[in-house]
């Protein structure tokens, strides 16, 4: 009689977001670290590659055709441009992630910001509780559509198409079929208006260089401590310098006086939208590749059932993906608002989901789940957003930034799916 063999517990999927452990024979070298990359690029692990090589592309294509594409105030300009967006595109990936879609996000920053609004303007509320109102709307909204698709077992397409079209009627009458309402807050106003000084634009560089060079040696520490491979010095110092070097010359350009006429107003300094933005995408890739909720995250986009048999709440997992969608969804909301100085029915519709998915896309996020950072979505945004200012400056119609802009992300999609079978193949 044969013993009874216990069954292993499923190993947990990993994706190429997911944090890896390399074992001593790790790359220890940066010649190694090349080749590694390499071959994950062969394999089809492209990344955030299409997206920073069409970036440098586009750049290059627009600043030769319009070289007013490359001045101090369009710089600034594709900042602020993109913040909203790339807001909505940040919360997209978590849901992504898993395989899912929220197709609402649009629309639920558009109700978020008209409760911003009319706490502020009819209601006087002070900033900080019309702000954190909108967020907790969010926050409520993302719970709602998560119990469906998780608990319910709604496809996530139906439960947002529908919330999609309830969205819309829901700002209508908010703002009492089609009402436009001004927003008067200084503070609000300054999100995506105003800039911070030239000399704290410096200090939070500094700041930022510094925060990334501890976190990046304290990881290559912990790595010894526990006889992994580190990674090489010369790495460290390729990616803390370039980060500082970028950063340097991005404050500096944005610290040149960019206002046409200085007597009336001066105009320099980094937007305040920017360190938003970034104070979100060091929060969201903490959460995905430091947290054990990042790693189920992965693990259920990768494979629900392993997941599950892994002991992991893949329902809760799921919730928390569409409450965290929903609540960037108002931050994006709030910072349009700013940006329009005003609130009206078509705030968080026309092209902005579009533009969200595409920015998630086009920065390398897989539509088939798994697969996604969300860094990408910055990119991504980036992508979206010099395509829109480029063919503006060119005088190009709507309907021909669409058509370019959706032909960029059906290529996104498509490098997604042949990376994709690629690494199956493999």
């Amino acid at each position: 009689m044969t013993a009874a063999v216990a069954p292993e517990k499923p190993e947990l999927p990993r994706g190429p977001g997911m944090p890896k452990e390399n074992g001593a024979a790790g790359a220890t070298s940066m010649r190694s670290v090349a080749r590694n990359y390499v071959d994950r690029v062969r394999g089809g692990e492209l990344g955030a590659l299409p997206a920073v090589l069409g970036l440098i592309v586009l750049c290059v294509f627009f600043a030769v055709l319009r070289p007013v594409f490359l001045s101090e105030l369009n710089f600034a300009n594709l900042l602020t441009q993109g913040a909203g967006s790339i807001a909505i595109a940040m919360g997209l990936v978590f849901v992504l992630l898993l395989g899912e879609i929220d197709l609402s996000a649009g629309y639920a920053s558009g109700v978020c910001a008209a409760v911003l609004a009319i706490l502020l303007t009819d209601h006087g509320w002070p900033w900080y509780g019309a702000a954190g109102a909108a967020i907790l709307t969010g926050t409520f909204i993302g719970l709602m559509l998560g119990l469906l698709v998780a608990k319910v077992g709604i496809p996530s397409f139906v439960v947002t198409l529908a919330a999609f079209l309830g969205f819309q009627g829901i700002v209508l009458m908010l703002l009492k079929e089609g009402t436009n309402i001004s927003i008067r807050d200084e503070t609000i106003l300054a999100v995506a208006n105003n800039n911070l000084s030239p000399a704290l634009g410096w200090v939070l560089l500094a700041v930022s260089v510094g925060v990334y060079a501890a976190i990046q040696l304290r990881q290559n520490r912990n790595r010894r401590r526990r006889r992994l491979a580190p990674a090489p010095l010369t790495l460290l110092a390729v990616r803390i310098g370039g980060l500082a070097v970028l950063g340097a010359i991005a404050v500096h350009l944005l610290n040149q006086e960019r206002s046409r006429n200085v007597i009336v107003d001066s105009l320099k300094g980094v937007p305040i939208v920017v360190p938003v933005i970034a104070v979100l995408l060091v929060a969201g890739t903490f959460l995905l590749q430091r947290t054990s909720f990042g790693l189920h995250i992965y693990a259920v986009g990768g494979n629900a059932e392993a997941a599950r048999r892994a002991g992991i709440n893949v329902a809760a997992i799921r919730i928390s993906a569409f409450v965290i969608c929903s609540s960037l969804a108002a931050v994006g909301g709030i910072i349009a608002a700013s940006r329009g100085n005003s609130v009206d029915p078509n705030t968080g519709g026309s092209n902005v989901l579009l533009l969200a998915v595409g920015a998630a896309v086009i920065g390398g996020t897989s539509l088939f789940g798994g697969r996604g950072r969300v860094v990408d979505a910055v990119l991504g945004g980036m992508v979206v957003a010099v395509i829109q200012n480029g063919m503006g400056l060119m005088g190009y119609s709507s309907g021909v930034k669409y058509a370019v802009t959706g032909s960029v992300l059906l290529v996104a999609a498509g490098v997604d799916a042949l990376s994709r079978r690629r690494a199956v193949q493999r």
